[in-house]
């Protein structure tokens, strides 16, 4: 399932989307991102797997929280690039 945290306004479309049936719950994406924006949640209260997710307090503001790693002509975010399973997309 394809979990999209994030916000349109008129400056645009702000979605960080985390895949979690590729997210493996390594936590890479956590160690790579220097604003703290994503956490582990359990996906599944019977298995108990965990996957990231963007926290509350990033959710209406990842164009400010990610602004940081997303300089112009920048192609893609870190947490993006460290997630080996391809889990993580960004909209902008």
């Amino acid at each position: 399932m394809k979990a999209h945290y994030g916000y349109e306004d008129g400056s645009g479309r702000f979605y960080l989307t985390v895949d979690t049936d590729l997210c493996t719950g390594c936590e890479d994406c956590l160690a790579a991102c220097p604003a703290e924006v994503f956490e582990m949640v359990e996906e599944d209260p019977i298995d108990e797997r965990m996957v990231a997710a963007v926290s509350d307090a990033h959710r209406k503001k990842l164009k400010y929280s990610c602004n940081p790693c997303k300089p112009s002509g920048y192609t893609s975010l870190p947490c993006v690039a460290a997630c080996e399973p391809g889990a993580l997309a960004h909209s902008w």
